[in-house]
């Protein structure tokens, strides 16, 4: 049982993209995402899914890294893409099975919703890759500082969204941990087919329930020997634009929406 989270593991490499200014990259990341929910035809998906290799060449990442991360969203992909071929009851019959009948148009909506998520979330995966997480909760606390006035806690916010940032990679290094101590135990857990899986998981949300605890217990008892309570945060690095880095990238961006939008409503 591998766990390959990308979710708090951001690289160290020493790219353009790395170097962009955090709050530049979550606009644009939100962007994107946006964008991918009205991929609608085959020149649309083409220019998100260029869009997308072109940052990834960019950060230098991988494509088996993104491969691993859209392995790991397999389920949610074939559970959407099943949904939608079974509920849609439009177009000519291509399959039928007494009362299950799939239709041309079930057929291209499941292919169009795997490939609008997939997208998506890669996108987002790609965001967390090339920012670590206190980059992303200091740029989501700096646009959304406006609220503050209005009375939203934002800056507690911000606190609670990096401790769970954070937390992710240290829960998967334990859950890792049980799955090798209930394997030495003798629990099957590759082999058991998926009742068989779930079944055996049950054992792990126990003991991995118990060490979030222990943890969440440890990181606020040192929280209060520091007397922090999130408010009057102050920042190390001061963000700013560079206008040549930043200035490209947001040329880019803009490009990208424009031919977007021309893909989306003339061709």
């Amino acid at each position: 049982m591998a766990l390959h989270i990308s979710l708090g593991q951001s690289t160290r490499d020493r790219t353009v993209v790395h170097a962009l200014d955090p709050r530049l990259k979550v606009v644009a990341t939100i962007g994107y995402m946006a964008s991918c929910l009205f991929v609608c035809d085959l020149p649309t998906a083409l220019t998100a899914t260029a869009a997308l290799g072109l940052a990834a060449a960019a950060a230098r990442t991988p494509l088996r890294r993104l491969g691993r991360q859209a392995r790991n969203l397999a389920v949610f992909l074939v559970v959407t893409s099943l949904i939608n071929l079974i509920a849609t009851q439009a177009g000519p019959v291509v399959l039928e099975a007494g009362p299950l009948q799939i239709h041309h148009d079930g057929i291209r909506l499941a292919a169009l919703y795997v490939v609008r998520f997939l997208l998506l979330l890669l996108g987002g995966s790609l965001l967390l890759q090339t920012t670590t997480p206190l980059s992303i909760t200091d740029a989501l606390g700096r646009l959304l500082s406006p609220l503050a006035r209005l009375g939203v806690p934002v800056d507690h916010a911000m606190v609670v969204l990096s401790v769970a940032l954070q937390f992710v990679p240290t829960l998967s290094r334990d859950a890792e941990t049980i799955v090798k101590a209930q394997k030495a135990r003798g629990a099957q857990l590759e082999k058991a087919g998926l009742l068989g899986y779930a079944r055996a998981c049950i054992p792990l949300v126990v003991p991995l329930f118990s060490g979030a605890l222990r943890h969440a217990e440890s990181l606020g008892c040192a929280m209060d020997a520091r007397c922090y309570t999130g408010s009057g945060r102050t920042h190390l690095h001061v963000m700013r634009l560079d206008p040549q880095k930043d200035g490209t990238a947001c040329a880019l961006c803009l490009l990208y929406a424009a031919a977007f939008l021309i893909a989306l409503l003339i061709l």
